[in-house]
């Protein structure tokens, strides 16, 4: 059976987000893999080189940003002219739903979802015309479902990164996700393997969840590889 295409619906919208030159999804179609880890480092490295970054945690079910920057408890955004302002950690401007709902599992359908994404996205003044953001990152929850296409319809995307593992069992769902970017026409900048291998104290390394998997992956489909991330215990 052959899937539908993706047809460009009516509530399109890729008018760019104010103040905000670049935008940059990070995916990896599967849970567990580090992708919330290895965007606050890429938000991190980019911050390092001066530039002004923000991230938005798109998981509105498991959102995690907010403790990985520090700022698990810093309360709800302020609100300023009807547009939300970003709470920063480590110097990254940031918007999850870890800031604007509590502990409590946040049990929405599908459309209510999909609204509060949408909220996240265009009604936080990420920054300002003296100071505009050089690239916001968006976090993906796991999975190619609502989340993931309401971004493509609602976000004009620069490119997307795919994190995986080097097991076939991560790659397969890595695929799926980079196979939804082409389809939405976002280009794809790269894979990152990350938890490649353990190196230990004698320096000896040990592929603990097989080796190459998203060097192939990267081949498949002619992207660039962008490297592999170690298991570290500072990171983990």
């Amino acid at each position: 059976m052959t899937a539908p295409e993706i047809r460009k619906p009516a509530i399109w919208n890729r008018e760019p987000i104010a103040h905000v030159k670049r935008i940059i999804a990070v995916g990896s179609g599967k849970g567990g893999v580090g992708k919330s880890t290895t965007t606050v480092n890429l938000a991190h490295a980019c911050a390092a080189q001066d530039l002004r970054v923000g991230i938005l945690d798109a998981d509105i079910h498991g959102p995690s940003i907010p403790r990985m920057l520090g700022i698990a408890h810093a309360g709800q955004p302020e609100v300023k002219d009807a547009m939300m302002l970003p709470i920063f950690g480590h110097g990254i401007a940031s918007m999850s739903m870890g800031h604007l709902s509590s502990d409590q599992a946040a049990i929405w359908r599908g459309p209510m979802v999909t609204k509060a994404l949408v909220q996240m996205l265009r009604q936080v003044r990420w920054a300002s015309a003296e100071s505009p953001l050089d690239i916001l990152f968006i976090d993906l929850p796991p999975g190619t479902g609502d989340i993931h296409l309401t971004l493509a319809q609602q976000a004009p995307i620069d490119a997307a990164i795919i994190v995986t593992t080097p097991q076939e069992i991560a790659t397969a769902d890595a695929q799926k996700c980079l196979t939804m970017f082409e389809r939405v026409n976002i280009p794809i900048a790269g894979v990152i393997e990350n938890m490649s291998y353990f190196e230990d104290p004698q320096g000896a390394r040990h592929a603990l969840f097989g080796a190459g998997g998203g060097e192939a992956l990267a081949a498949k489909n002619n992207v660039p590889f962008l490297g592999k991330i170690p298991l570290e215990m500072g990171i983990r």
